[in-house]
């Protein structure tokens, strides 16, 4: 009997569509699941007829896999993961490949790269994004790991992932250890921040312009044929047409309390471990936190109090200013998400291929959209480029953009409307362009109360200085260091 290209742990959604797409493409793949009824209803339902092996134990499955063998998890990211490690390595030979699918921290992929090295094998963290059907009709894959890996597993993602319009692959090799699931979460952190800043244009046209959602789905569907065209402005598009077989308007239905996952708070933690300003992507995590204090938000609402104003402007006008206010406040969303990623390189010792990630996020992940083309461009004029902000497109989008965006902000505070990632944004902004800005109170504060030192404009940067502020301080001095 032919043996398997390759093996898949977990048959949930995902797993099941990535296997079919696996074997569409004229892959065998062997499967298994812990539960292994789930087993026979995939053999003998979806996969029936197809090159799929259902394997019943790992031991089965490890001797149905061509050699170098490679495993594929696609199991709940945290122990389930390290549990199956320890399952497969007795039953694994040395340069056999172990593959994590999940949605893993990326510190976790870190320590299981070296554990599994240390044991002989090699391992591939591997970010993916697209969904069910990005899994089971092209994904974007974000792989790093074991570089050896590569060369065995490259084939069977660059296949199976999404393809750019030219035909490029969503899918290229990222770096080392947990190189893979860091991009991926960065990735899930941009996600966070343009899904808030699209339901904040949501809310400022319903409550601020009183729109009804079949205007905004002709706003929406009108923004994707521009330079906003991205897969979530087209779902938002058709969730606004959207309605049942009752005539209702399934939007409105729905309860305003939002969940997640951890990866945008993953991005938060690590901007804040790295000292770098991911204020967009913040915002978006606490707005969904504060989504989440529905019923204190219902008393709340009968308690405090705020404006009352209504718009008075031309709406048809100011819709063109959210537009602008959006495709502005994405790019800074984006411009923070590649500081990110640059800083971790820099702390991690990564070679990433930043014009590379933004074509292997074109199509097929949740981001998806037409703008990640000119980021590509960006890098591969400049592969060194600190900002994209600095970027000549991105300077240019941003300063023609920015009457609207503070028209926008502008108008959400005097109404009392919400838009704490889109007016981060705009202060992120105003704050990155500022040549002084006021730390220099602030460490002068720091020097008060705790003797913390400064830096002075007329000594060479790296000399640190005290005031004895009171008369009382004395001279010691606090020793400097950076958290």
């Amino acid at each position: 009997m032919a043996k398997a290209d390759i093996g898949l742990v977990g048959l949930a959604v995902m797993g099941e569509n990535l296997i079919l797409n696996m074997e569409s493409k004229g892959f065998t793949v062997a499967c298994y699941n812990r539960t292994v009824s789930k087993v026979d209803n995939f053999i003998e339902g979806r996969a029936k007829g197809k090159n799929i092996i259902g394997c019943y134990s790992i031991e089965e499955l490890a001797e149905n896999l061509a050699k170098p063998r490679k495993v594929m998890l696609m199991v709940k990211a945290g122990a389930a993961v390290d549990a199956f490690i320890d399952q497969l390595l007795p039953h694994l030979e040395d340069g056999d490949i172990i593959i994590d699918g999940g949605n893993s921290h990326f510190p976790d992929t870190i320590q299981r790269t070296e554990y599994v090295e240390s044991k002989g094998k090699l391992y591939i963290g591997t970010g993916v994004s697209g969904g069910e059907e990005g899994a089971l009709l092209g994904p974007s894959i974000m792989p790093g790991g074991s570089p050896p890996a590569w060369k065995h597993v490259g084939p069977i993602f660059q296949t199976i992932c999404a393809k750019t319009d030219d035909g490029q692959p969503c899918c290229d090799w990222v770096g080392e250890n947990g190189a893979g699931h860091f991009v991926k979460m960065v990735h899930n952190g941009i996600e966070y921040g343009d899904m808030q800043m699209i339901c904040e244009t949501y809310q400022m046209m319903r409550e601020g312009l009183d729109l009804t959602n079949k205007k905004m789905h002709d706003y929406f569907a009108e923004w994707y044929e521009g330079e906003l065209n991205s897969y979530l402005i087209e779902i938002t598009r058709d969730i606004l047409g959207y309605e049942d077989e009752d005539g209702n308007e399934v939007i409105d239905l729905i309860l305003d309390t939002a969940g997640q996952k951890g990866t945008g708070k993953w991005t938060a933690i690590e901007a804040l471990n790295l000292g770098q300003p991911l204020t967009l992507i913040g915002e978006a995590v606490f707005a969904r936190c504060l989504s989440a204090l529905k019923e204190e938000r219902v008393a709340a609402a009968k308690v405090l109090s705020g404006p009352k104003s209504e718009f008075t402007g031309n709406k048809k006008s100011f819709v063109d200013d959210l537009r602008q206010a959006l495709y502005a406040s994405k790019i800074v969303s984006y411009a923070q998400g590649y500081q990110l990623m640059r800083a971790a390189a820099a702390e991690h010792n990564w070679n990433l291929n930043y014009g590379g990630i933004a074509l292997m996020w074109r199509g097929g992940c949740i981001i998806r959209s037409v703008f990640l083309g000119k980021i590509k461009e960006a890098f591969d004029e400049n592969p060194s480029l600190t900002n994209l902000l600095l970027d000549p497109f991105f300077k240019s989008a941003v300063e023609k953009a920015q009457p609207a965006w503070r028209r926008v902000v502008t108008a959400a505070v005097e109404m009392g409307i919400p838009m704490p990632a889109t007016s981060s944004a705009l202060a992120f902004y105003d704050g990155y362009r500022s040549e002084r800005l006021p730390a220099n109170l602030l460490q002068a504060q720091r020097d008060y109360f705790g003797a913390h030192t400064y830096e002075r404009v007329d000594k060479p940067r790296g000399e640190f200085f005290h005031t004895n502020w009171t008369g009382r301080g004395g001279t010691t001095a606090a020793s400097t260091y950076t958290v």
